[in-house]
């Protein structure tokens, strides 16, 4: 996310923290679809010392796969149906990886492969990262972030699906 958006996480961080300053929490609720900010906010929370519980609640979705958000509304029919590719691409990596691949580089060319066959979707980009540290990773041996985000014309979703070879 932070190749594509350069300055959005600095904006981010300065805001987040600008409200815990002024409001001194102790816990701060944060869902999992943005989780590459959910990583920079607990990083943030440690390097300032905050004594705030970072809380990640699960992916809400309609009923097709899509996350829900507000951006959905500005896609066109058409655009709204292609969507729920984001979802079942992440799954059919999912399962990818169960049935036994475990390269990152497969997995991206995978995600990449099947975003292009929907016309309407253009990529951004496709992630297999690291969960702790957001580095993209070459080979799966610990948990894992399956992350993508795709433009409807001008409108970007982002999803992402947590993979653990540990469970």
């Amino acid at each position: 996310e932070g190749s594509s958006r350069p300055s959005h996480f600095q904006g981010v961080s300065t805001v987040v923290a600008k409200l815990f300053n002024i409001f001194e929490p102790t816990r701060a609720y944060f869902g999992q679809k943005d989780f590459q900010q959910t990583l920079l906010i607990k990083q943030m929370i440690k390097d300032l010392n905050f004594g705030i519980e970072i809380v990640i609640g699960r992916i809400v979705r309609e009923a097709d796969g899509l996350a829900m958000s507000s951006r959905n509304k500005r896609l066109n029919p058409e655009q709204r149906e292609a969507a729920s590719l984001l979802y079942n691409t992440l799954v059919l990596a999912e399962k990818a990886f169960i049935a036994g691949e475990t390269s990152g580089r497969r997995l991206r060319e995978f995600i990449s492969t099947n975003i292009a066959k929907e016309p309407l979707a253009r990529l951004d980009y496709a992630s297999v990262a690291d969960a702790t540290n957001l580095v993209e990773v070459d080979e799966i041996t610990g948990p894992t972030l399956l992350s993508l985000a795709v433009f409807f014309d001008s409108v970007r979703l982002i999803d992402n699906l947590i993979l653990n070879p540990e469970t």
